[in-house]
């Protein structure tokens, strides 16, 4: 994604717009094409010579901050590693203390004596000895891996960015969902939960849902790493069908400006292959370990979304007795605040459902508030999910009620 300093938009009145490339404009087309060339023929290059070469294909022109804004884009496609037959601080550590022995080294017979000793003792050259000096430093790391692409994917990369940039700022998103069938809400829905969004939902699934995503301005911890998760929803936003968006924007002098996209646009095209699925630690030591613990309980991926009223419940799992019959929703939260798990918890009392969990990792809670009590149907953890803890809360959901 882009920096602050590579972002671009432009604002008349209240409308606030990403300022975007044409991506058939044929001298971009030519720049993207030459920058990812660039970028394989440095393989296995330093990466000071990449920046050398790159700096000097900029210059000065006046698309300075298109061109960086593109680097850094395909510059966050590069895997860039360490080169050094031994690790450069265990050379450094015996070159010094080597030349310390042999002090003063002065000549260059002595310097050269002492780097043949300590190539012997770490069973390497002494040409690489000196090489590998300072080859962790970042200028002297080579570049092992790249994902190219093509320029116009390249060009559409670059206009995603900049809409992202956008929502770096964002106080709130909001999505207007048309009436649709249960697997594109579900599709919907699961974006928002890959991506950890706190969020609201109101409307029911015949007249369509409206959707509140706190935005990161309006977190009061862990705001950076929350607006990045907002940004990277976009592109997943847009594989999906049937809404429309309007987020709101902190713009200069404190200002408030509306950044607007609907499925219907054509000019944002999204690199996801795929909607990520929620990529939660947690999760995945839950399923290893639930069978410890199951005590006649299957876990189940849930596919339902579940009207309430005027809200919507879209659980990660089905909870099955295998005797009873019985059956509890689990949800796992993404980010959280406690004032927005006591709203959800009323308008589960307000739809008359009792038999769910919800369980809310403390590391993803968005505020510095303290929890003075733990709600009721609720579950908060450390580090790990208890698969033991869902299963008493489930077995005491079943006895209430019965």
């Amino acid at each position: 994604m882009l920096t602050a300093d590579l972002a671009m938009s432009w604002q008349r009145g209240e409308r606030i717009h990403p300022r975007y490339i044409d991506v058939e404009d044929e001298e971009y087309l030519r720049a993207a094409e030459d920058l990812v060339a660039l970028f394989v023929a440095h393989d296995g290059r330093t990466r000071a010579a990449l920046e050398e070469s790159l700096a000097e294909y900029v210059g000065t022109g006046t698309d300075y901050r298109i061109l960086r804004g593109l680097i850094k884009l395909l510059t966050d496609r590069c895997e860039f590693e360490t080169s050094a037959p031994v690790e450069p601080f265990e050379i450094r550590r015996a070159l010094f203390l080597k030349a310390r022995a042999r002090h003063p080294v002065v000549t260059a017979e002595t310097r050269a004596e002492t780097v043949r000793e300590v190539a012997r003792e770490l069973s390497c050259e002494p040409a690489s000895v000196m090489d590998a000096l300072y080859a962790d430093l970042p200028d002297n790391q080579r570049l092992t891996a790249f994902e190219p692409l093509t320029a116009a994917e390249l060009l559409d990369l670059y206009n995603v960015a900049q809409a992202q940039a956008l929502l770096y700022r964002s106080v709130e998103m909001r999505l207007w969902l048309e009436p649709q069938p249960p697997e594109g809400f579900r599709e919907l829905f699961g974006a928002i939960k890959a991506y950890r969004l706190i969020h609201t939902v109101k409307g029911n699934s015949q007249a369509g849902y409206e959707v509140r995503l706190d935005g990161p301005a309006s977190i009061f911890q862990r705001s950076q790493k929350y607006g990045i998760q907002m940004a990277v929803f976009l592109p997943a936003l847009l594989l999906c069908k049937g809404w429309r968006m309007r987020a709101e924007i902190q713009a200069r002098q404190n200002r408030v400006a509306y950044f607007e996209l609907t499925s219907a646009q054509t000019v944002l095209r999204s690199h996801y292959p795929e909607i990520t699925p929620y990529d939660n630690p947690a999760v995945e030591k839950l399923a290893n370990t639930w069978a410890r613990a199951a005590n006649g309980w299957t876990l189940e991926p849930s596919r339902v979304v579940i009207d309430l009223g005027d809200s919507a419940f879209i659980p990660d799992y089905l909870l099955r007795h295998a005797e009873s019959g019985a059956s509890v929703f689990l949800e796992l939260l993404g980010f959280w605040t406690p004032e927005h798990l006591r709203e959800r918890l009323l308008e589960f009392e307000h739809a008359g459902l009792s038999h769910f969990i919800l369980c809310a990792w403390d590391e993803l809670r968005g505020t510095r508030d303290p929890m003075t009590n733990v709600p009721p149907n609720t579950i908060v953890f450390k580090r790990s999910l208890d698969p033991a803890a869902i299963v008493l809360m489930a077995d005491a959901l079943i006895q209430q009620g019965s």
